[in-house]
């Protein structure tokens, strides 16, 4: 079997930092005839280890694969992650996982990368077993943007917070969720605006608020401009939270079943108004403000960042 240039990772979100590193799989795989491969684990360790601290997932394992595949990884070995796979010494997952199951010639991993029981196992280990068992081990540095190191906890805090912007330009990419759409309490048709209505398996979202966003149909491949509000309806005395998308461009033939939103800037925050007209004001101060965002003819641009030098 030809070998591989190898890269092991948890990849969650598939951020700026990982892009940059599955290109350096990527090229010197091509560079010397081998298999650009990814070994990714499922579910995260934590989720095993450490279930009460065990971060919220950005992105769905199918997901993360194809995005994986889509930066040129041929290989993307998904490592059923058990607590049996906790108990492996360093040298025992990469006897057993690296060499023999995965034939890796080049291992490519982050600086602060970590493995084996108890996370014994670092670069220096990697190393040491690298020259026992006969592949090359390279390390990449950490990327950063705008002083920050690219990080998936570090993503997933400004999503919460709100920053989505900044968020995307740390994913390289868009934030996005997906769903079905589903029918609303009618309340906005009747009396503000209408709205396509988002029911997602997404479990870290946007703090409440009003968003800049593109929705796609995920079953047509439309898309279009739109203002999207996360939150809990407080002018109509609501309970529970909802995902609300008011499309700028005209909605022609049967709406979308299915669709992905991308978050792309925070607007204002949710408040309660004194009555829906109110509310109805602010929606179009809003989507106004959201057209003339579009109409300067910005558009999200994906960035292929190096690592900042001291």
């Amino acid at each position: 079997m030809t070998g591989s240039v190898l890269t092991i990772g948890k990849f969650d979100g598939v951020h700026a930092g990982h892009a940059y590193l599955l290109r350096q799989v990527v090229a010197l795989a091509k560079e010397r005839g081998l298999m650009p491969a990814a070994m990714t684990f499922d579910p995260h360790p934590a989720c095993v280890v450490a279930p009460s601290r065990a971060p919220l997932p950005l992105m769905p394992l199918e997901e993360r694969i194809a995005r994986i595949r889509e930066l040129g990884i041929e290989q993307v070995y998904v490592l059923k992650f058990t607590a049996e796979i906790a108990q492996l010494t360093p040298e025992q997952f990469i006897a057993q996982f690296v060499c023999d199951e995965l034939h890796a010639r080049v291992v490519i991993v982050g600086a602060n990368f970590r493995f084996g029981n108890q996370q014994a196992g670092d670069p220096k280990v990697l190393t040491e077993l690298g020259l026992r068992y006969g592949f090359e081990t390279r390390l990449v540095d950490a990327v950063k943007l705008r002083g920050l190191i690219v990080s998936t906890s570090e993503i997933r805090k400004r999503i919460r917070e709100g920053g989505v912007s900044l968020a995307g330009r740390l994913l390289g990419r868009p934030y996005s969720i997906e769903g079905n759409v589903v029918s609303g309490h009618g309340v906005g048709s009747r009396q503000t605006v209408p709205t396509l209505n988002l029911r997602t398996t997404a479990e870290v979202l946007p703090r409440d608020g009003v968003y800049i966003t593109r929705t796609h149909a995920l079953d047509g491949g439309r898309r279009w401009n739109s203002i999207t509000n996360i939150g809990l309806r407080p002018t109509f005395d609501g309970h529970a939270r909802t995902i609300e998308t008011f499309l700028l461009d005209p909605l022609t033939g049967a709406g979308p079943t299915r669709m992905r939103l991308e978050f792309l800037r925070h607007v204002r925050e949710e408040r309660k108004f004194e009555s829906p007209e109110a509310l109805k004001a602010q929606i179009l101060r809003d989507v106004a403000r959201a057209s003339a965002y579009f109409r300067r003819g910005r558009r999200w641009v994906a960035h292929q960042p190096r690592p900042e030098l001291p």
